[in-house]
């Protein structure tokens, strides 16, 4: 089962299939029936919750654009920028916990000058997380991974955190943030 993009979006789920599984795709908000050997999440914008992953039989996995525990939630690409957190890509397993579970795969990410939008770091941290699983599809697939807890409180975020006054991802990165934090240091 994959949730999330699309084939249009991603070439994960053409990855998988190539490899002899047989591939469900949804977007939208499912009640998923625990007859599945594996259940991918990459750019799903629900929330698995505990009667979801109880009832389900096969490992949940979630592709996450942060260097987790850093950043976990909504936007992580904006708040590794904005508090300086490290910028990176996981692998895990969903537990309870929104971006909590333990990691299988995870790789740290450095953006070069030419890369100096937040869509363009966004766009850099999708490929990477989608390289990131191709290179471990075999391992990914066959369940034959390591778990690694994550260690450290690391960050959380939710959609409404995202600055009121934030001008949008096709800002200038280190504009922007000088910006914002210049507004919330002279609210008070």
């Amino acid at each position: 089962l994959f949730l999330g993009y699309s084939r249009d979006e991603t070439c994960l789920i053409e990855a998988i299939e190539k490899n002899g599984f047989k591939v469900d795709h949804f977007q939208e908000k499912i009640d998923w029936q625990s007859d599945y050997e594996l259940v991918i999440s990459f750019g799903y914008r629900f929330i698995i919750n505990q009667r979801e992953i109880i009832k389900s039989s096969a490992p949940i996995i979630n592709l996450h654009i942060s260097y987790l525990p850093w950043n976990k939630g909504a936007h992580p690409n904006f708040w590794s920028h904005f508090d300086g957190t490290p910028t990176g890509v996981t692998i895990h397993l969903i537990d309870e916990g929104v971006d909590t579970g333990p990691i299988i795969f995870q790789k740290k990410v450095s953006f070069d000058k030419k890369e100096a939008t937040f869509k363009q770091t966004y766009q850099r941290l999708i490929r990477e997380v989608e390289s990131l699983f191709l290179e471990n599809i075999d391992i990914i697939l066959s369940g034959n991974y390591v778990l690694r807890t994550q260690f450290g409180e690391g960050s959380y975020h939710k959609k409404s955190d995202l600055p009121q006054e934030f001008y949008g991802w096709d800002s200038c990165i280190v504009d922007e943030v000088n910006r914002l934090k210049f507004i919330i240091e002279n609210k008070n």
